[in-house]
């Protein structure tokens, strides 16, 4: 059982504080849900955690590791993945290829590389579009792809930024469908979406941001019932 734990994360820009004192935790194969309105501080929150931005004070501790002081290449070797809001794949290279670009990063033999290759595209039903090349790609596609690429590393958390963002409502039950393949894998996500019902329809528990702090922690139906919640963010009609 792997962990990530951040404690007391801070950000400041320019005198003006945009994350206070954060403090989260994910276990090996669960799915957490980082939601909150815009400008809430949960990008920010994410790139401290993946090491695209420094935090001025807290710590992030992976399997009881301090991670503060690693760089995001350094922290992706430990084993926190990233899927970013912006497509990410490479539009000029086939699926198959965009795979073999990542596994070239790692120090198994040529021969297990096309092994894991071959094992990612069938597990998560590649295959049919392996030899499409990214910019051929529907939005669905193009994530589920993404994916498989971060899974060429071996992460055991994926932070996933906007993941439902752009594709269209069956993209979404497939992607949902691979989210929970990865649960079962063991692989924790994180996951920031603005798509709120779509996002926790499939998280064990959710934090919800507001101003730079946590608002509220639960499971989803205790948050859509929680008044502080519901006034600030979900409002009074939202229903799972």
């Amino acid at each position: 059982m792997h962990s990530l734990e951040v404690t007391e994360l801070k950000k400041s820009y320019n005198g003006k504080t945009i994350v206070s004192d954060i403090s989260m935790n994910i276990s090996s194969g669960e799915v957490v849900g980082l939601l909150g309105p815009n400008g809430a501080g949960k990008t920010t929150t994410f790139h401290m955690i993946l090491g695209l931005v420094t935090s001025d004070a807290g710590t992030i501790y992976l399997d009881g590791e301090d991670l503060k002081n690693f760089p995001m290449y350094k922290r992706a070797r430990k084993g926190i993945g990233y899927l970013p809001q912006e497509t990410s794949i490479f539009r000029r290279l086939s699926v198959k290829d965009n795979l073999r670009a990542v596994l070239e990063m790692t120090e198994i033999s040529k021969d297990e590389k096309e092994h894991k290759l071959k094992g990612i595209l069938e597990e998560f039903n590649l295959m049919p579009f392996a030899e499409r090349y990214g910019h051929q790609l529907s939005g669905g596609e193009c994530r589920r792809a993404e994916i498989a690429r971060a899974l060429a590393l071996d992460p055991l958390f994926i932070l996933l930024d906007e993941p439902f963002a752009g594709i269209d409502p069956i993209a979404v039950i497939e992607l949902k469908k691979t989210f929970r393949q990865l649960k079962d894998k063991g692989i924790g996500l994180i996951i920031t979406d603005h798509n709120v019902r779509e996002t926790l329809s499939i998280t064990d528990r959710a934090y919800i941001i507001s101003d730079g702090r946590i608002l509220a922690h639960g499971v989803p139906d205790e948050l859509v019932s929680d008044e502080l919640v519901k006034k600030s963010y979900l409002g009074e009609e939202f229903r799972l």
